[in-house]
């Protein structure tokens, strides 16, 4: 008689547990148990709970090869899903094998588990694995399918609702329960306020900082105090939401004739343009890619977004102010060139007309498109490519919790006709188009920030945060996959070998990257390193580089004044014809200002079963090697964290987005 034990673990969160019957079945190289029921004295299956079992067989079972669990429903007791974390198994000869389950588990389900050490489709040495591994993946590329979105945009899954994903990618009953609270909740509070809904105009900016009073941080306060000035404008293409714009300018565009007298008021007394610009001290923000886009109609008149180019100094003391705006690319007498030394309104007017823009480029393209879309790309080729006991698959699967829940749930709410996003000013048709514009160049290189910012001329210009804890995070989680690679892949021919590997590299150059050459994207591997690259772009795309983008957004949004998604007037054409009431007309009304607000709000909200990064609260990975490259991970997280929070107990304004103490493992919101 041999004895197998069985510690099983049930889920911490919310209804995780079950009173329903669970049945185990063990099969190894010489054999199978029998369907044994689980059952100790008392109620099992308690949310949170380790409990140990025992499955006795005739003989041993030689090599412990995989595990077969179902759920059969209890008398008289309704449907209650059961999550099943892992289940570890100590065998007759002493072997300690984890298997891994971390998901939800039907009544009358039945769920097949590998354990033991992470494993490469070439390395199968048993026909009962092989046809194990040929099966998970044919089912799992009959549930998860690609889908056309938009031509010119990466493709997306093919479920129309949450309620038809499968219960390993959905939100959890908490995360749904606390975000339909705080929903409710905001709703109830704008409604309360009078807000919510309402086609009335500003009367001035006072009025304004009503919207949350009660409910505003730091930050936003000292947005809504700061808003007008010029360096702290400049600051914000550093290192606010949306700090992947502005490049170096060394020779001003052909159409943005700015000329030495209207900029040398500006500039170090004694200095030139031309002069600032071999020095480095010139960057240009351009929004070319926004002309001719055609906008949405409001109150039977067409919107307009400004296409337009911002120029930047570096002044002596270290500050980045705008000095000189044009707010179409073509120059003419009725789209002057605006500068500081304009009468105060008309500045405000054009830098809020640029700023406009760059917050529609930034939720379209580089929040929804580069960070949102592309994770789902990224997902779906792994769910399809990889078995769970792959070693990329235990890699990457952490890195896209709640990513295709929140996918789908933006496109029937945020993105949707009607939804926030679609009363910007460009509306759904024409952020669509701004998407396919920006997603036709981009490439490979831009994904990867230590490129990007090289690319971009922005190695030495002071007070780039963003820059700065954004490299550091790179070369962590490099290092970390790197060591992790190396130990699964300890040479090239490995890579080649990898069928399953090369078919996920495949399936995202294709249906991510739209079989794009020019985008630089891989099509195969060819070597280590090359794997390594890519999973680093992977895991920083869909952990600072959401955070990045996203954590600020109601710092920035909240104060409409700062930047909208939405103008009602088109920008000026004259110089000298604007007030106060100019602005209060252009901004958008009440009921629209607060629904950005309440977006923005939501999207910055923090839950309470958030998975931050570096942490894997999933024990997927069976051997020591890859468990101690985590801790390792973590400890260099850590030590990144503390510097950064000494360096903002320093600032004026702390830079927190990147502090991975503040960063979420996967998109998820």
């Amino acid at each position: 008689m041999a004895e197998y034990k069985v510690e099983l673990t049930t889920g911490d969160m919310q209804h995780a547990g079950t009173l329903d019957h669970i049945y185990m079945t063990l099969f190894g190289s010489q054999g199978q148990s029998e369907r044994t029921e689980l059952d100790n004295y008392g109620i099992d299956f308690k949310t949170g709970t380790t409990e140990t079992y025992t499955i006795k067989t005739s003989s041993s079972l030689g090599k412990l090869l995989l595990v077969k669990v179902e759920k059969d429903p209890c008398f008289l007791l309704k449907e209650d899903e059961w999550y099943c974390s892992k289940m570890v198994v100590t065998t007759p000869e002493g072997d300690v094998i984890l298997f891994p389950c971390y998901r939800w588990i039907s009544r009358g389900e039945l769920v097949e588990l590998r354990g033991g050490r992470a494993m490469k489709v070439f390395e199968e040495d048993h026909a009962l694995l092989i046809e194990h591994r040929e099966q998970e993946l044919k089912l799992k590329k009959s549930f998860y399918q690609w889908k056309v979105l938009a031509e010119g945009l990466p493709q997306i899954n093919n479920f129309n609702d949450t309620s038809e994903l499968p219960a390993e990618v959905r939100f959890s009953k908490s995360r749904s329960k606390e975000i339909l609270g705080e929903k409710r909740k905001t709703g109830i509070e704008l409604q309360f306020k009078g807000l919510l809904g309402s086609a009335e105009q500003w009367e001035s900016f006072e009025d304004m900082k009503k919207i949350f009073c009660c409910r505003s941080t730091t930050l936003s306060d000292y947005v809504a105090e700061h808003w007008k000035e010029d360096d702290f404008y400049g600051y914000q293409f550093l290192n606010a939401i949306n700090p992947n714009v502005i490049k170096r300018c060394s020779e001003l565009p052909r159409n943005f004739p700015v000329t030495e007298q209207m900029v040398k008021p500006f500039l170090e007394k004694g200095s030139s343009l031309r002069r600032e610009m071999q020095k480095g001290n010139i960057f240009l923000c351009d929004q070319k890619k926004m002309d001719g886009i055609p906008t949405r109609p409001y109150n039977g008149e067409t919107l307009h977004v400004a296409s337009g180019l911002c120029l930047f100094y570096l002044n002596p003391d270290n500050k980045l102010i705008p000095i000189a705006i044009q707010l179409h690319q073509r120059p003419s007498e009725e789209n002057p060139i605006f500068l500081p030394s304009d009468p105060e309104t008309d500045w405000l007017l054009a830098k809020l007309f640029i700023k406009s823009a760059d917050l529609i480029d930034h939720e379209a393209v580089h929040h929804l498109m580069n960070t949102h879309f592309l994770a789902e790309a990224f997902a779906v080729a792994t769910l399809r490519s990889f078995p769970v006991i792959h070693p990329i698959y235990k890699l990457l699967f952490p890195h896209f919790r709640y990513t295709l829940f929140v996918n789908t749930d933006g496109r029937n709410t945020l993105l949707a006709p009607g939804g926030v996003l679609a009363i910007s000013s460009l509306g759904y048709d024409g952020m669509i188009e701004l998407m396919r514009r920006s997603f036709s160049e981009l490439t490979y290189s831009t994904l990867c920030l230590p490129e990007n910012i090289t690319a971009r001329g922005l190695e030495s210009i002071p007070n780039f945060y963003y820059r700065d804890d954004g490299l550091k995070l790179w070369n962590i989680i490099y290092s970390f996959v790197t060591a992790i690679v190396e130990y699964y892949y300890p040479s090239d021919c490995e890579v080649h070998k990898d069928a399953e590997l090369q078919e996920w590299i495949c399936e995202i150059f294709t249906h991510g990257f739209l079989g794009n050459k020019a985008s630089g994207c891989p099509a195969c591997f060819h070597a280590v390193d090359e794997v390594i690259k890519f999973i680093t772009m992977v895991i920083f795309t869909t952990t600072a580089q959401h955070a990045a983008v996203n954590n600020g957004q109601f710092d920035y949004l909240s104060w409409a004044p700062n930047g909208t998604l939405l103008l009602r007037k088109p920008p000026p054409t004259t110089k000298g014809q604007s007030s106060t009431k100019t602005i209060m007309e252009t901004l958008p009304n009440v009921g629209e200002t607060v629904s950005f607000a309440a977006m923005a709000r939501l999207l910055s909200e923090k839950y309470n079963d958030m998975v931050f990064l570096g942490a894997y609260p999933d024990e997927r990975f069976d051997e020591p090697a890859p468990k101690q490259m985590i801790k390792e991970f973590q400890a260099e997280l850590s030590y990144l964290s503390e510097a950064i929070a000494t360096r903002n107990s320093e600032l004026e304004i702390p830079y927190t987005y990147l502090d991975p103490n503040q960063i979420e493992n996967s998109i998820t919101i």
